[in-house]
Formats: C-alpha cells, sequence, structure tokens
C-alpha cells in the first residue's frame, strides 16, 4: 500500500532496532539526508547498512555511525578523507564492516529485487574478499559465488514522484536507488515534488510505483553561492 505522508519523521516511523537498511547515495549525491536525520532521531539503533561509502563529514550516515546506531557496514568505499567517525568506530572495534566491490554491491542488491539466488563472478576471486565462499572454474577462470542483499527498509532520494509512486531521478542521482527499491519490503523515498499520476512520461519513469511504499515531499535546502556556480 503507497503512503503519502507530510514528514520525515513519519516516513521513518516504523524502521526498528536491528533493521537492515539500504541506503541510496554516491558519498553525498542522491544521499537522503533529511530521512537519515529523521531516523538518527527517531532512535532505532542495532542497524546493519548498505551503502556505497561509510559516511562523509559530519551529515548523513556519518551521524549515523558517530551516534554507535550502526552495528555493520556493507559498503565498497569505507575509508575517504572524511570518513572519521567510520575510522573511530571501526578502530575501537564498535562496528562491524563487510567490504565488497562496488560492481559486486550493485549486483548483489540487483539480484535481491529480482529474486535470483546468488551469482558467480571473477570480482574478488583469489583475494581476501574470497575467503570462505564458495568458487567455481567457469571457462577456464575462476569466480566466486556471491549471495543477494536484501533490505528490510530502503531509503532513497529521487526528484519526482506522481501520485502512484513512480519515480523520476536527477541525473547520476539515481546510483543505487532503482535497485534498492527493489530490493527492500519497505521502500521509503523523499522527492521535491509530486505531481499527478499521468504527468510523468512513462519511457522515463526508472522506478515504477509498485516498489515503493513511502513517500515523503521535502523542500530542498538552501545550496551556498559555490553549489549554485557548479551547476
Amino acid at each position: 500500500m503507497l503512503n503519502f505522508v507530510q514528514s520525515a519523521a513519519e516516513a521513518v516511523a516504523g524502521i526498528s532496532d536491528g533493521a537492515t537498511v539500504l541506503i541510496g547515495g554516491f558519498g553525498n549525491a542522491g544521499q537522503p539526508m533529511e530521512l537519515i536525520t529523521a531516523l538518527l532521531d527517531g532512535g532505532a539503533t542495532g542497524l546493519t547498512v548498505v551503502n556505497n561509502n561509510a559516511g562523509q563529514g559530519d551529515a548523513g550516515l556519518a551521524l549515523l555511525i558517530k551516534e554507535r546506531r550502526v552495528d555493520k557496514v556493507i559498503c565498497s568505499f569505507p575509508r575517504q578523507s572524511d570518513s572519521w567517525h567510520f575510522d573511530a568506530a571501526y578502530r575501537a572495534g564498535e562496528i562491524e564492516l563487510e567490504l565488497v566491490p562496488q560492481g559486486n554491491l550493485a549486483e548483489r542488491i540487483r539480484a535481491a529485487g529480482a529474486g535470483i539466488g546468488g551469482f558467480f563472478t571473477p570480482t574478488g576471486y583469489g583475494t581476501m574478499l574470497a575467503e570462505d565462499r564458495e568458487t567455481r572454474m567457469i571457462d577456464g577462470r575462476g569466480h566466486v559465488y556471491e549471495t543477494p542483499i536484501y533490505g528490510d527498509v530502503a531509503l532513497i532520494k529521487a526528484l519526482t514522484a506522481d501520485k502512484a509512486g513512480n519515480l523520476v531521478y536527477r541525473k547520476t542521482a539515481r546510483n543505487f536507488g532503482p535497485i534498492m527499491a527493489a530490493a527492500a519490503i519497505n521502500t521509503i523515498v523523499q522527492v521535491g515534488s509530486v505531481v499527478p499520476t499521468g504527468d510523468l512520461d512513462p519511457e522515463n519513469v526508472v522506478t515504477p510505483g509498485i516498489y515503493v511504499n513511502t513517500v515523503v515531499r521535502l523542500d530542498a535546502p538552501a545550496r551556498t553561492e559555490r553549489e549554485r556556480s557548479r551547476q
């Protein structure tokens, strides 16, 4: 059932302790900051978070990690110059990391949404990432078996939704959004605008409304002059 709610807090209110949360974004691009802030305010803890990164600076996912709400991160790029909150938690033994090559991460999430039980890939074969995994030689090349990544919840950011929950994204800000929407039991989306059903060109719809459970329209934060100059 599709619900349109009035606030980010209302959108994430049902997320419970111990949930696996898929969070869209390449760094800050496409990261649903307001939903993450509402999740932080809501108090859920013991989370497993799936994201491309492990938080940046002092916003979004980084704050969830800083406040020790996350028990495990599954990601591709855990260490960057501004990933100090993850670094501190990891060095203190307070957070678990599952490191996954980016292509494998995307395909594992996609496999969950597509109902695929797993797949073999040469990426990671013969490395520490393949330890204790099933391997197989296919056409003379070593492959490692990867399993799907399902989410209890997906938090994603889109540009526009219609009243049926169909979504379009802003350029590369779509990143993991479409596959995460399909891989979660409960998909929660923040958008900048909501239009009547039929206003979106069907050829431009990236995520069909069948994958969306909750939509909240949130005004975009004011951009700085520096940010405007980059457009």
